[in-house]
């Protein structure tokens, strides 16, 4: 069967991408290896976070704005609750660069942002134990988003646009000749005018059918919940957070509808096959005591942990993303490599890759997610 756009990968960019092709007329037919939301990659988890400020850099700030309004959209479109303003209290050294990209970044674009010392934080916030050498910089406007609950949302919007969604079903075969993608799966064979690739983890073996080879490597990560004071922790009166600290990069959520404090460690994990099962949580004994450790450090009231998970980054060498078209295949868009901090982007990643695709080029500045600086 031919279409317009064949989109490999129907996570939170692809999803994206399929609603905003379908939307646009476009022929759209979705694959993916698992049915999305799904547990197997980088997308599950119940909730993400989303800053405007960023820390990891100023280029990202107008990414970071228009994925809000598209956001924003999506709520009204489907009349369901996507995004929590819970702000977003970010911490670190005063000099580090994570923390002066924060500032500058809200000076820049003239954001909402609240600097505090260590001591406004801890009477601000109970639940936080600062040491006297770290600043926050909050975010009143910032917040977390209901990931799984987005992808639901934009996979019944593709739907409803006529997208086809097919799942369980795993690429085993990509072509590209005379302007005319061949797909092969374990069980059909579908062509269309143009691609999307956006498969996370597996991207990497799936664009080297393409003659492409990026530096993508898929790590394996943890996080967890724990008992709290739900007095003190719940999303009406504690932020959503990321904290920089000398024992490493942690980040973490209120207390939402009951669940617990989650809290992550964002650097570290380890290199993982895709393709082969992933360690269950506690399996390594670090999975648990860097996330105890952190919190004894920082937010010693919480309680005892309730349970944890995995999940997979996809990394790159300076953890910056890959928006591009193939450097061969016009016809051919890709994202991927998105480090551990994309989910927030997916709705704005989903546009462009669907401007890219009808159009060739994109509204949004992607200069600085160009495959082409690896080569």
């Amino acid at each position: 069967m031919h279409y317009d756009v064949i989109v490999i990968g129907a996570g939170s960019m692809g999803m994206a991408a399929g609603y905003f092709l379908a939307k646009s007329g476009k022929r759209t037919l979705l694959l993916d290896s698992f049915n999305p939301p799904h547990n197997r990659g980088s997308h599950h988890g119940d909730t993400r976070i989303i800053r405007h400020a960023y820390g990891e850099g100023v280029k990202y700030v107008p990414l970071a704005l228009k994925a809000q309004e598209l956001w924003n959209d999506l709520e009204k479109v489907t009349g369901k609750q996507l995004f929590l303003p819970t702000g977003v209290l970010n911490v670190g050294y005063e000099n580090s660069d994570f923390i002066q990209n924060i500032i500058s970044s809200s000076t820049t674009y003239s954001l909402a942002l609240e600097i505090l010392d260590s001591n406004e934080v801890n009477k601000r916030w109970p639940g936080i134990s600062l040491p006297e050498n770290y600043i926050g910089c909050f975010e009143p406007t910032s917040g977390v988003l209901k990931c799984e609950e987005c992808i639901d949302a934009y996979r019944e919007l593709a739907e409803q646009n006529g997208a086809t969604i097919i799942t369980n079903s795993k690429v085993q075969e990509i072509s590209v000749h005379d302007k005319r993608v061949t797909i092969k799966t374990d069980d059909h064979t579908f062509s269309a005018d143009a691609l999307v690739v956006s498969a996370g983890a597996w991207s990497g073996s799936l664009l080297s059918m393409l003659d492409l080879n990026l530096p993508l490597n898929p790590v394996r990560k943890t996080f967890a919940w724990f008992d709290d004071n739900e007095d003190v922790y719940n999303q009406e009166n504690f932020p959503a957070f990321a904290f920089e600290t000398s024992q490493g990069i942690f980040y973490g959520f209120p207390n939402i509808d009951g669940a617990g404090l989650k809290v992550g460690r964002h650097d570290g994990g380890e290199t993982i096959n895709p393709d082969e099962p992933i360690l269950e949580f506690n399996e390594l004994e670090k999975d648990a005591t860097d996330i105890k450790q952190f919190l004894q450090h920082y937010i010693p009231s919480t309680q005892q942990m309730k349970y944890g998970k995995t999940c997979m980054y996809t990394m790159t060498p300076d953890e910056d993303f890959i928006i591009d078209l193939h450097p061969t295949y016009s016809n051919v868009a890709i994202a991927s490599g998105f480090s551990g901090h994309g989910f927030k982007f997916s709705s704005v990643v989903g546009q462009i890759l669907s401007e890219l695709i009808i159009s060739g080029k994109t509204e949004q500045n992607i200069s600085p997610f160009s495959i082409h600086r690896f080569s």
